[in-house]
């Protein structure tokens, strides 16, 4: 598989051209990489009007994929925006209000996109309470709320893999969708990886319409790198407007650096990834295991990520953390209940050794309670758009129930909302952000 970008780039940068275009550096380096670092000019393509080299790489991700893809410099932030827009499109032509049925632990970027497109969202809660990163939801169950909903949605939008690892039944709630007419759209921002496991598990494989991948996340790409999705039973508007949708949100600037990176994977990916994937997830639940039996929790099945339930060994997960770090382990993230760490081939042999040696060295406490608050179904006042674009005042948290929440409160990592644009704040939602370590949140003014 070529790598017309990169071809490029490199050519360019061989020639030694007198640069009176974007960027500023021209070329010569501070950090060592600016020769590589360029604009839209001649020959380079244009990310959102592709009709040469970009267009070309793109064609060797769909080919590595088997559906449209189409790539993003911004993360899959931008795919899930130009996703949403898609909808509004889709909906419009069927004469219908956008209206989606979403797992409550959806990322923050969705709320924006709800916002800014004016979609209306019914929230999906998990058939079994856990942790507000998660949201399990059964085909089922699924089935029965589209048949008792007052309107159908025009889509249902899951988060899978969730945060914690956690694989959605995507195969039968994609049977669900399609049995009454409904799309399915997922955030595999975590997954992209998944499609070239000995068995493919990823969504544009189990029956998901629309999805988005961050290639950074799991894949060796640089921060920013990702994918959108679009699967060849999804309506037209999907890929024959997909790059106006990206457009619409995304930088006029795209990095250069990045596509790069992208389009270098799809040589990986097609030469010796999959081998090096196979035989690196057999290591990690060989060490999975091992863990088990030394009296580690773990919880979820996402192969390449190790989450472990640290109270049930002792611990507060952020205490956790802070002892890995002084291993000179760096992990994905923690709360007081979890540690999750994100793990790739490229970590290789060494760092999985390096990682499964400290975790054991390690001594088990005895068993901390479970204090993680329970979060009722909040009461919604207004829509996500008005509570979004109204005015606002930042109050703490113990001043603040009854209060209607504005804007999100929540960072990245997790970045999933404890509470939601527009609905008002009770008790457990005040319990459960001081509980994750939030003192201060955004409320509106008037109501």
């Amino acid at each position: 598989m070529n790598t017309p970008i990169i071809d490029f780039v490199r050519s360019y940068a061989e020639k030694k051209v007198l640069r009176l275009h974007m960027p500023g550096h021209k070329g010569h380096s501070l950090l060592g990489f600016e020769e590589y670092d360029l604009t839209e000019i001649n020959g380079a393509d244009s990310l959102y009007e592709a009709r040469g080299i970009i267009a070309e790489s793109e064609k060797n991700a769909s080919e590595l994929f088997g559906c449209d893809t189409f790539y993003s410099a911004e993360g899959s932030s931008l795919c899930i925006r130009a996703m949403m827009y898609l909808l509004t499109l889709h909906a419009e032509e069927k004469g219908k209000k956008a209206t989606v049925l979403a797992g409550r632990n959806a990322h923050k970027t969705f709320l924006s996109a709800a916002a800014l497109l004016d979609i209306d969202v019914e929230w999906l809660y998990p058939d079994i309470e856990d942790s507000y990163l998660s949201c399990s939801i059964e085909p089922e169950s699924l089935e029965k709320r589209i048949l008792t909903s007052p309107e159908k949605p025009i889509a249902v939008y899951l988060t899978s893999p969730d945060y914690l690892g956690n694989i959605a039944d995507v195969s039968g709630i994609s049977k669900v969708c399609h049995k009454h007419g409904v799309l399915l759209l997922v955030d595999n921002a975590h997954g992209a990886y998944l499609k070239f496991l000995p068995q493919s598990l990823h969504p544009v494989d189990l029956g998901a319409d629309v999805c988005c991948d961050s290639a950074h996340k799991t894949l060796p790409c640089i921060t920013g790198g990702a994918y959108l999705h679009v699967t060849r039973n999804a309506p037209n508007v999907f890929s024959e407007r997909a790059k106006e949708a990206l457009a619409l949100f995304g930088s006029t600037s795209p990095s250069y650096l990045i596509l790069q990176s992208l389009d270098a994977i799809n040589k990986y990916l097609s030469e010796r990834y999959t081998e090096a994937l196979a035989a690196f997830v057999s290591k990690i639940e060989e060490c999975k295991q091992a863990l088990i039996s030394f009296g580690y929790t773990l919880i979820g099945n996402e192969p390449l990520k190790l989450t472990l339930l640290t109270r049930k060994y002792g611990y507060d997960g952020r205490e956790f953390a802070e002892l890995l770090r002084d291993k000179n382990i760096e992990i994905e993230f923690a709360d007081p209940d979890v540690a999750v760490m994100m793990i790739a081939p490229e970590n290789r042999d060494y760092g999985l050794i390096t990682l499964f040696e400290a975790l054991l060295a390690i001594p088990k406490r005895a068993e901390l309670p479970s204090a993680s608050p329970k979060i009722s179904a909040p009461e919604r006042v207004i829509s996500i758009r008005k509570a979004t674009l109204s005015a606002s005042e930042a109050v703490s948290v113990d001043e603040s129930v009854g209060r209607v929440l504005a804007s999100a409160t929540v960072s990245c990592p997790p970045a999933v909302p404890i509470a939601v644009s527009g609905e008002r704040i009770d008790k457990s939602a005040v319990n459960a952000f001081k509980y994750y370590g939030i003192d201060k949140i955004s409320v509106l003014k008037h109501i």
